[in-house]
């Protein structure tokens, strides 16, 4: 999916590491041959090294073969408030040589930020003499067409119906979807599916997804689950109180979302309301018609309860957590809770 254009000096710039290194490998590939990749691609970090010395190895003659590659990480210049160094750079000697680059040499800028300020002279001239390409994070909706690109590249099927699970516990970081995959690919060999379970099995859990599965879990009315998903996180030592917050960070968003679409706001409309990310909301929308507005209500109370019991360390963390499980499956599957 990564298309690179020729040209004698790139200016990488975004947040989404996956995208900067394919595009930086894309362009070694295109420029030298395997044979001078080793002695041919110099790197320098910027925050250590001022840029004129980038130049200088950049007029400089290759080693050996026809052509080298040299690449800046962190241009601190191009960003808004720059970070103060011990050292200046001389961009001056950047904005020359962009303007009349050397024709043995390709110069690739990295710049990992969200945001670099366009209004510069610099970017300005990177634009104008250059190939400047975003790699900025991938939002959700492209995730199932990123899914099926990286299995296709690995030679592998990943059903559709499990694309979901992906989201859920990577998010759009194509890194680590891309580490995730191959994980897979080896367990499944090439031409193989990756099913449900072994997804669920092999994927890194992260506590934002566990939370999700929690919630599931009640919803589901499945306190044995519920308590199996406990027990993997208490393994990865994730506290009884971070684990309620989260619980109710969960419950709550899906009680806003049920609220908002009661009052006839669609899932796009709900971003300005709800502060959280739009996949998240997403989740809450998915969810929230399994309760109802009472079961809401009282779970989040419950949560509140059981918040407030852990910090006065009025019972032993772990039991009070799964008291906490147990009470809130009782409320969904509309039983009176007993003490």
């Amino acid at each position: 999916m990564v298309n690179v254009k020729q040209s004698q000096v790139y200016l990488l710039y975004g947040e989404e590491s996956y995208l900067i290194q394919e595009n930086k490998n894309k362009i070694i590939k295109q420029t030298l041959k395997k044979e001078d990749r080793e002695f041919n691609v110099s790197q320098y970090d910027l925050e250590e090294v001022p840029v004129e010395d980038v130049v200088t190895d950049a007029e400089t003659f290759p080693f050996l073969g026809d052509g080298k590659v040299v690449i800046a990480f962190h241009p601190v210049f191009l960003k808004a408030k720059p970070d103060k160094l011990s050292f200046e750079h001389d961009v001056e000697a950047l904005l020359e040589y962009i303007q009349n680059p050397a024709e043995y040499t390709v110069l690739v800028i990295v710049a990992p930020y969200e945001k670099l300020d366009e209004r510069k002279k610099v970017f300005k001239q990177l634009k104008k003499h250059g190939e400047v390409i975003n790699c900025q994070p991938v939002k959700e909706w492209d995730i199932d067409k990123w899914i099926q690109t990286l299995a296709n590249e690995l030679h592998i099927t990943v059903p559709e119906e499990i694309h979901e699970l992906f989201t859920q516990e990577i998010g759009a970081n194509l890194m680590a979807l891309r580490k995730e995959m191959e994980k897979l690919a080896l367990n499944v060999g090439e031409g193989g599916v990756v099913t449900k379970e072994l997804a669920e099995q092999l994927l890194s859990h992260s506590a934002e997804a566990s939370g999700l599965k929690l919630v599931d879990a009640v919803m589901e009315k499945d306190l044995g689950r519920a308590i199996r998903i406990y027990k993997d996180l208490e393994k990865l030592n994730e506290e009884p109180i971070a684990l309620t917050a989260l619980l109710a960070s969960q419950f709550r968003i899906i009680n806003q979302a049920k609220v908002l679409k009661q009052k006839g706001y669609a899932q796009n409309q709900m971003k300005g309301y709800i502060k959280a990310h739009p996949y998240v909301i997403k989740m809450a929308m998915k969810r929230e018609r399994f309760f109802t507005n009472q079961e809401l209500n009282q779970i989040i109370e419950q949560l509140a309860e059981t918040d407030y019991t852990l910090k006065q360390g009025r019972m032993e963390k772990s039991l009070a957590f799964e008291m906490l499980l147990y009470k809130l499956i009782h409320i969904k599957q509309n039983q009176p809770i007993t003490s």
